[in-house]
C-alpha cells in the first residue's frame, strides 16, 4: 500500500504575499506636456491656459496619470499644478514622472496601508512572479515593512524559495 502523500506546505505556517493580488485597477496613461507647447518647446502661458480651459478631461476619468515633457523643455512647477487642477475630480491619482514611478507611487501607497500584522512571528514568501508592473520599489518597502514582524522573509515560490531575512530573536 503506498504512503499518503503530505502536502507539508498547506500545512505550515507560511504566509505568501503576492504583491500583484493588490495591482490597483485603473488605466495608467502618459499626459505629454510637449502637445500643449508652442513649437512642442515653449510655454505661453495664456496659449496654455487657453488649451487646458478646452480639453476634454473627461477622457481620463479614473486613469492613473504620469504627467511630462519628452521635448525636453523645461517646464515650470505651476504649469504641472495648473494640469492638476484640471485632473482634480476625474482621474485617480496624478503625478509627475514615468509610468514605472507612477506606479511605484501607486504601490508606495499600498504598502503604507497595508496591515501586516498576520505576518507577527510567521515565516512570509514574497511572491516573485508577476504579470502586471509590479515596481523593484514595492518589492524593497515591502521587505523593509515586513523585516520588522516577521519571523522570516523568502522570495519565490514555497518549491524555491531564496532566503532573504530571519529574524535573530
Amino acid at each position: 500500500m503506498a504512503e499518503e502523500i503530505i502536502n507539508r506546505v498547506a500545512k505550515s505556517s507560511l504566509i505568501t504575499i503576492d504583491l500583484e493580488a493588490y495591482y490597483p485597477s485603473g488605466n495608467r496613461t502618459i499626459l505629454d506636456l510637449k502637445d500643449w507647447l508652442h513649437e512642442g518647446l515653449i510655454l505661453k502661458e495664456s496659449d496654455f491656459r487657453n488649451t487646458l480651459r478646452h480639453f476634454d478631461w473627461s477622457q481620463f476619468k479614473g486613469h492613473h496619470i504620469a504627467l511630462q515633457c519628452s521635448s525636453g523643455a523645461i517646464i515650470p512647477a505651476w504649469a504641472y499644478m495648473l494640469v492638476q487642477t484640471h485632473l482634480f475630480g476625474v482621474a485617480s491619482t496624478t503625478i509627475v514622472g514615468t509610468l514605472e514611478q507612477l506606479e511605484t507611487m501607486l504601490y508606495t501607497t499600498i504598502i503604507e496601508n497595508l496591515d501586516l500584522s498576520f505576518c507577527k512571528d510567521k515565516p512570509v514568501i514574497v511572491k516573485g512572479c508577476s504579470s502586471k508592473p509590479v515596481p523593484q520599489n514595492a518589492y524593497v518597502f515591502l521587505i523593509q515593512k515586513l523585516q520588522s514582524i516577521a519571523k522570516s522573509i523568502m522570495y519565490g515560490e514555497a518549491c524555491s524559495s531564496v532566503p532573504l531575512f530571519k529574524n535573530k530573536n
